[in-house]
């Protein structure tokens, strides 16, 4: 990003300087760059410049607050790294409450702004629909999105992604079926019925039909089977520890799928599909809802699943196939990797009916790669970002490449199933290399192999998949992407080795 510093900005200044400096390339097709990825990133370039122009003018001005606020919305820019807009997490597009009553100078900030932002909303949105055309749907969906950061109100947008107007809001389907049971979304405790807000937080708790206090609906809730049900969008929760904790998972859960939808969107659907969603908008059926399980303890986590998984006492999360049930505790061992690495397992497997031992009989190191890959997710500030050249998995992959000097060939890594990997007495360092291979394969080249990345990921869960898959959909022998793995592994930074078990 382009700064300036040590200007001082009159009033006039600010529609000349930052205005002026949008309008030099107004629309994302006036740009005379060759391919949408270079048009999004001049889109970027400009909205940054402009951005950074008018906290310039806010800085002049003593507007210190708002000068921060303006530089925290440029979408930060890292090296191997995938940033993706999250859906807002109010639909309330109404204006900010007590804007018309702010000092004039605020005012003038706010409509600039806002004015920029709507000009990149639109921007973006052209963007979209023109990386649709091109049957790029990943980018269309990821910008469609991006679309909505910039402006929550952006009619297309929003109906693209299934969103209907409802009493002056933009809700989902679902949300619309809560609202007229005349329900509210509570931010600590879920979806209550709008009458009993007020009582839930002054600490009272209904259970069975009874009002009790929240220390009384803990006790009676020890049990699982009596435990806490919190219902979100796309999630089941099922908790013996608090209805808090069981919300706090939901969210985090939800901010995840959004990501993982836009970084997997040719997964999530066909081509065919897609296409039919940017012609006609996005279907209206019921989501699926992915069940999970969280218990107030890691005792009686493991409990639980030591029968099912023997090794289950070295794990702080887990996925089973078997229930189709993802499984976590509370307490001061859980930690965000493994719940984003057990949450992709269960999206991969529950999304379509796929089978639910991919990797059986070869390419399971994907299955582990892809999820080892995944566990850098973090959301900030309305943004999901993946990847970075300092996450622990990639960290720990050039370790094992260049200092431990372990390397399975792909070919050989690709033909070991489930139990070749499990049962191999190297298996941390298969897991940092299938780690490694998938930061590969996202990154490398501008992203040459990231579509058929997917590609093979679908292939694999749909079990048609064969040792030599990836080489096939890639276009390039193994031996060669044996090469270019080498050469992108050892032009990282030098890393600090940590932990990298399964």
């Amino acid at each position: 990003m382009v700064t300036s510093r040590g200007r001082s900005t009159s009033h006039r200044s600010l529609a000349i300087g930052f205005v002026g400096v949008w309008l030099a390339c107004a629309s994302a097709s006036a740009c005379a760059d060759d391919t949408i990825v270079s048009r999004q990133q001049a889109l970027l370039q400009r909205n940054a410049l402009a951005l950074d122009a008018l906290a310039d003018w806010c800085e002049g001005n003593g507007l210190g607050e708002q000068a921060r606020a303006t530089r925290d919305w440029i979408p930060p820019q890292a090296p191997l790294t995938i940033v993706v807009a999250l859906p807002p997490l109010s639909n309330d597009i109404s204006a900010a409450p007590g804007a018309d009553v702010e000092p004039p100078l605020v005012q003038q900030w706010r409509r600039q702004f806002e004015t920029l932002r709507q000009t990149q909303a639109e921007n973006l949105f052209q963007l979209a629909l023109l990386a649709a055309e091109q049957k790029d749907f990943t980018r269309a969906y990821q910008w469609v999105h991006a679309t909505l950061r910039e402006n929550p109100a952006h009619e297309r947008a929003r109906l693209l992604l299934g969103y209907k107007q409802h009493d002056g809001r933009w809700l989902t389907p679902y949300e619309i079926s809560k609202t007229q049971a005349q329900q509210v979304w509570h931010p600590r405790f879920g979806w209550l019925p709008e009458s009993q807000v007020a009582r839930y937080e002054s600490g009272e708790r209904r259970y069975r039909g009874r009002w009790m206090s929240a220390a009384d609906e803990t006790t009676a809730r020890a049990n699982l089977e009596r435990g806490w049900e919190i219902a979100s969008e796309h999630y089941q929760v099922r908790t013996n520890h608090s209805l808090e904790a069981g919300v706090r998972l939901a969210n985090r859960l939800e901010r995840f799928y959004d990501a993982w939808r836009q970084v997997f969107a040719r997964y999530v659907l066909r081509d065919d599909q897609w296409e039919r969603l940017f012609r006609d908008g996005a279907p209206t059926g019921a989501a699926k809802r992915h069940q999970v399980v969280l218990f107030r303890n890691r005792g009686e986590f493991i409990q639980a699943l030591e029968r099912e998984q023997p090794s289950i006492r070295i794990s702080t999360g887990y996925y089973s196939p078997i229930s189709r049930k993802s499984f976590y505790f509370v307490g001061s061992e859980e930690d965000d990797s493994t719940l984003y690495h057990e949450a992709t397992h269960q999206l991969f497997t529950e999304i379509h009916p796929t089978s639910r031992d991919a990797g059986r009989n070869a390419n399971f190191w994907i299955v582990e790669g892809v999820a080892c890959w995944i566990e850098s997710f973090r959301p900030i500030d309305g943004l999901g970002l993946i990847g970075g050249v300092d996450a622990t998995r990639l960290r720990n992959a050039r370790t094992r490449l260049t200092r431990d000097r372990f390397y399975l060939p792909l070919g050989q890594l690709a033909a070991m199933s489930v139990i070749d990997v499990q049962r191999n007495p190297q298996i941390a360092m298969i897991y940092s290399e299938s780690a490694g291979l998938t930061y590969f394969l996202m990154f490398a080249d501008e992203g040459r192999y990231r579509e058929p990345l997917v590609d093979f990921l679908n292939t694999v869960y749909a079990k048609r998949d064969k040792p030599t898959t990836l080489a096939e959909l890639a276009g390039v022998q193994f031996h060669e992407l044996d090469r270019q793995y080498r050469t992108f592994i050892e032009e990282l930074p030098e890393p600090e080795p940590k932990d990298d078990s399964p």
